[in-house]
């Protein structure tokens, strides 16, 4: 009987193992893209950070935001990890009421002010493509501290033709075989909108903790080899409609980043270390909430 439990516990170790990767390999990005107003652009700074500082405060949503700045200038894109469908939900009712609770009947005009500093948006959900990806993150911990030592983001993104996404993808297949025997391996991961895009559309991303990260990659010739790369070519000529790269950094100081991240990084992810940056930089003290402020005072009378 007790040989027959102890069977029983390991497969079901195993299922709950095999769902837990099902699961790692459906979740989403939650993506947020604006093409800023130049002249507007530092009170859309302004404003995003009056949303981050009521999302901080009231436990809203979690966010990490990126800038393209190889590519389309002032685009900027605001990226959140889902499970499911039903957490994006879930996380834009948790941004709108911490918005509610810090700005109260303000809130409407503060998304009105927004609003007139952006030329155009696009909201995109991607599933991230485990099955795709090279070298990907084990796990949550891992994941964290990959993001949490990047700076820079080199994506591709690839409009692949219709009824050619199998032959996309299996070439995705050898690249990701190529990259992991590589040395060092090389990580890229992938996603593909399944919401927000017009036709089939993926994305490879490549992170580095700076932009000399990206001279170490081999050409997709030397990865390949001669044979590998005119298969590449020939595949890529009949499968993809058009593509595009572009190379995004971080900013921290537009980001509420999960605890994760901002625990192993705190000096660049942290919000106290940018408050203070920022307040060197214009010359000015730091910003204080009311709550902070009167904590000083109360410490001033003892």
């Amino acid at each position: 009987m007790q040989r027959k439990s102890t069977i029983w516990a390991m497969i079901g170790f195993m299922l709950l193992g095999a769902l837990a990767v099902c699961q790692a390999q459906q979740d989403y990005l939650d993506v947020f893209t604006v093409q800023v107003k130049p002249e507007k652009r530092a009170d859309f700074d302004a404003i995003t950070k009056k949303m981050i500082a009521a999302n901080r405060e009231n436990k809203g949503d979690i966010w990490l935001t990126m800038e393209t700045v190889y590519g389309p200038g002032n685009r900027v894109s605001f990226v959140s990890t889902r499970q499911n469908y039903g957490e994006v939900e879930t996380a834009l009712g948790a941004f709108m009421g911490a918005l509610q609770k810090t700005y109260g009947k303000g809130t409407d005009k503060l998304m009105q002010d927004f609003n007139q500093c952006v030329e155009s948006s696009r909201g995109e959900i991607r599933r991230r493509r485990m099955d795709l990806s090279s070298n990907p993150p084990a796990d949550p911990a891992a994941y964290a501290q990959l993001i949490a030592g990047s700076r820079w983001l080199r994506t591709s993104v690839v409009h692949v033709r219709p009824g050619q996404s199998d032959n996309f993808e299996a070439l995705l297949k050898d690249l990701k075989a190529a990259r992991e025997k590589a040395s060092p391996p090389i990580t890229v991961l992938v996603s593909q909108a399944v919401a927000g895009q017009e036709g089939n559309v993926y994305y490879l991303t490549n992170l580095q903790s700076s932009l000399a990260g990206y001279d170490a990659i081999p050409s997709m010739q030397q990865l390949l080899g001669d044979e590998g790369f005119a298969k590449y070519l020939k595949t890529t000529g009949e499968a993809v409609l058009n593509s595009e790269t572009v190379i995004n950094r971080y900013l921290p100081e537009l980001s509420n980043a999960p605890p994760a991240i901002v625990a192993l990084a705190p000096d660049f992810w942290g919000p106290k270390a940018t408050a203070m940056t920022n307040a060197k930089a214009n010359g000015k003290p730091p910003v204080v909430n009311a709550s902070e402020k009167t904590k000083m005072e109360d410490k001033g009378k003892q």
